[in-house]
């Protein structure tokens, strides 16, 4: 493994951050620390980059032991890059000099242009940084954190300073050059989109633990709680009860494997799980519900519902692809897809997403 962190734990005090972490990088993999604000994932990347000491655990690199409690190779040592979300380029030195920072020998100027050339920005090496705009600054620093061939690099929240249109093609530049480094990467982020364009694999950290870890598909589609649903995307909520292993919902029935008898329980139901036709239309359903609005959010459409569940009105969120508006008190058929709908224990606690 390119990076491997065993057993880690930190504390601010008598506040517990990290309560044992284990967490492996393969060299060529970008694994994305998700989570919320606050829940440690900044320390535990200062940890891997020896930027905030070791208190419980090991730190490996490329094989090699860096950091126990008592011990620690220093930051430059440990052969990591770093880009943070500030990009932190050094003001008075040109473009090329910020990437060229800390490289040695004859070779510097041709890895310099190398580096410049597969981020685009060669033709900004005699520039000042305060003259790029903030995606142009984004890519510099990831060439400055690529350029001396890093075996590790460590991102935090590298795209958060970037506003929403210019972060989708900035993180899809970002993502090609990094697959074609063949380096191992572990990002912090937490935006849980952001994660799972970027991630070969992720790992979900909640109030200091791995709460799952895995790709990211198998993550979305089969969560392990009902914070890791929800904080995944916006879910609908309902309760229930187990009968026959099942859950009745005002759109049919769901499974609850390993549920007991009579247990109560919250469904959670994706938004893209909910289908909807016009009243009368002939595919089966298992409920009507009321439109309370329609909203076209470009390549989806987000439709506001009430359905009545057990005697009480209920709001449902459901998102339809393409264009579907219907008329606001307009009486759609729902059917439910169940492969987007996740059973827990009612006493399985999370948090909201931060």
């Amino acid at each position: 493994m390119a990076l491997r962190l065993e057993g880690i734990r930190h504390a601010f005090g008598d506040h517990v951050v990290l309560r044992g972490i284990d967490l492996a990088v393969a060299p060529g993999e970008i694994v994305c620390l998700l989570g919320p604000s606050g829940d440690g994932k900044t320390t535990l990347l200062r940890i891997a980059a020896g930027l905030t000491p070791l208190q419980h655990g090991r730190v490996w690199i490329g094989g090699a032991l860096v950091a126990e409690p008592g011990r620690e190779v220093p930051p430059e040592s440990r052969g990591v890059g770093l880009l943070f979300q500030d990009f932190a380029l050094f003001p008075h030195l040109t473009v090329a000099q910020n990437v060229g920072f800390g490289l040695r020998g004859p070779a510097k100027a041709d890895r310099v242009r190398e580096m410049l050339a597969r981020v685009g920005m060669q033709r900004f090496a005699d520039a000042m940084p305060h003259t790029l705009s903030g995606g142009q600054q984004q890519r510099v620093a990831l060439a400055r954190a690529l350029a001396p061939r890093p075996r590790v690099l460590l991102l935090d929240e590298p795209f958060s300073g970037l506003d929403a249109r210019l972060r989708d093609r900035v993180r899809d530049d970002t993502l090609h050059v990094l697959q074609q480094e063949g380096i191992a990467v572990l990002m912090v982020t937490h935006d849980a989109e952001e994660a799972m364009f970027m991630a070969d694999r992720m790992a979900m950290l909640h109030d200091g633990v791995i709460a799952q870890e895995g790709p990211p598909a198998e993550i979305y589609l089969h969560p392990a709680t009902p914070f890791v649903a929800a904080f995944l995307g916006e879910v609908n909520r309902l309760a229930g009860t187990v009968r026959m292993g099942m859950v009745a919902t005002p759109f049919g029935p769901v499974p609850a494997p390993g549920l007991p008898e009579g247990a109560t329980v919250q469904v959670l139901i994706r938004p893209e799980g909910i289908r909807l036709m016009p009243q009368g239309a002939g595919e089966p359903c298992h409920a009507r519900a009321r439109v309370e609005a329609a909203r076209l959010l470009g390549r989806t459409s987000m439709v506001h519902l009430s359905v009545h569940d057990a005697g009480r009105e209920v709001h449902i969120h459901a998102r339809i692809p393409g264009e579907y508006l219907p008329a606001r008190d307009a009486v759609v058929a729902v059917a439910l897809d169940p492969t987007r709908a996740h059973v827990f224990p009612d006493d399985e606690q999370d948090r909201a997403a931060a």
